[in-house]
């Protein structure tokens, strides 16, 4: 067996380590000793913001008047499944108490941490649906105080929709505070008094790093970096679904890891033929973010056949990872690392990303040889799979499409439209929030 790039990264997870870690440590030890002026110092300076820090119940009211009915309506349609996903984790676990030998019994009992903190990214995206992911799941697991802290927008609170989201989902406090403060101050339980039990949520280089420090006085979901995706794909794939695809993830940042693994020569160069042309007719945030990331960290393997793919995907234990191949009943059961399984061209990371149950909070950086994703079952490696069929993808990819456009996630809403013209061509749909 053999494996020939036909394109190699030229940075890795690695890349840029060293700086971050000394920046994150000098700013966690100045917010320990100065407290919350000093998290109201990094606020007013790195994100130019003097406002409220704890949310009001105005500020709050005022953030989901400003929200459509439609808009409402797809947050709605996103948390549904995702509450409705966690339960079932949730019931999974049950509290049991066995007589190993006579006399001897042993048992569990299942209790909810007491306080949570949920990071919810807001800088060069609004991420709404990591705050169903966090905030909701946390909640659905009987988690008593949750705290959720995103980043302001400029000189006013954090996105409404970011808000009213939050509160939907229950959260019982919601900080204005980004990056590194916003992880500080939930870890130390700074404007709440509630120091966080756990921190959980995706973030930047920054965010993933301030909790890897922390980790040990505070439990964290998972060690995580940039967002990752993989797809598996055959000679039988559809070379622009793929493409779209690769391009939906690099759009996070220039650090965003896309990686196809293939066993079709003729597939892997299409894809990077397409690659150039799909960025560039991004909007110009998504389009500086997805070039530099397909050109630093974008990579395409040519393998000998589906045993190497597996045993490559396997290796790089992508956060993300997609099969478009024939024969998805091999590839469920022979692959074993990844942070969560899309299985068949329906369905796209885009789709667990936003609203169809799973949650987009999982391991990158090959964590996922060891631990899976955020989950009502937090302490147990637990894995996802997703499967749809074309019908299905009806309602999903166009929710999907809004909610991506409503976050300024371009890339994200093209994944959902590649599949309604491809199974729906006669169909109009209502793609725009």
């Amino acid at each position: 067996m053999s494996v020939e790039f036909l394109k190699k990264a030229d940075k890795n997870a690695t890349t840029g380590e060293d700086t971050t870690r000394q920046i994150v440590a000098d700013m966690l030890e100045a917010i320990e000793q100065g407290g919350e002026e000093k998290c109201r110092e990094y606020t007013k300076t790195l994100d130019q913001y003097e406002g409220n820090i704890v949310l009001t119940e105005e500020d709050i009211d005022r953030a989901g008047a400003s929200l459509s009915a439609e808009v409402k309506k797809d947050i709605q349609f996103a948390y549904d499944r995702v509450r409705s996903f966690a339960e079932r984790q949730r019931d999974s676990l049950q509290e049991f108490e066995v007589e190993l030998s006579p006399g001897l019994f042993a048992g569990q009992r299942q209790i909810p941490m007491q306080t949570a903190g949920c990071y919810v990214p807001g800088g060069r995206y609004a991420h709404i649906a990591s705050a169903v992911m966090s905030v909701g799941t946390a909640k659905v697991a009987g988690v008593e105080n949750v705290i959720c802290c995103s980043p302001p927008s400029g000189d006013l609170p954090p996105h409404a929709a970011i808000v009213y989201t939050a509160n939907l989902c229950g959260a019982d406090h919601i900080l204005a505070l980004g990056g590194v403060q916003g992880i500080a101050a939930m870890a130390f339980g700074l404007f709440t008094n509630k120091p966080a039990d756990i921190l959980v949520g995706p973030g930047n280089r920054f965010v993933a790093e301030a909790k890897r420090m922390l980790y040990g006085r505070v439990g964290i979901d998972l060690f995580a970096g940039p967002t990752e995706i993989a797809i598996i794909a055959d000679a039988t794939a559809d070379a622009h679904i793929v493409a779209t695809d690769l391009v939906s993830q690099a759009e996070h940042g220039p650090d965003s890891p896309a990686w196809l693994f293939t066993d079709s020569r003729e597939l892997g160069e299409k894809v990077i033929a397409l690659m150039p042309g799909l960025i560039d007719a991004l909007p110009d945030t998504a389009k500086a973010a997805a070039t530099a990331a397909w050109r630093d960290y974008g990579e395409v393997l040519l393998c000998s056949d589906r045993e190497e793919i597996a045993v490559q995907s396997d290796l790089y234990a992508a956060e993300h990872l997609e099969v478009q191949a024939a024969d998805h009943d091999w590839w469920v059961a022979r692959l074993k690392n990844y942070g969560s399984l899309f299985v068949g061209e329906e369905t796209t990371v885009t789709f667990g990303d936003k609203c169809s149950g799973t949650n987009h909070i999982l391991p990158t950086k090959g964590a996922g040889r060891y631990t899976g994703g955020l989950s009502a079952a937090k302490f147990i490696k637990t894995v996802t799979t997703q499967r749809m069929s074309e019908e299905a993808c009806r309602d999903v990819a166009a929710a999907a499409a809004r909610i991506s456009r409503l976050e300024g996630m371009e890339a994200h809403a093209r994944s959902g439209d590649a599949r309604l013209e491809k199974y729906f061509p006669e169909e109009k749909f209502r793609l725009q929030p």
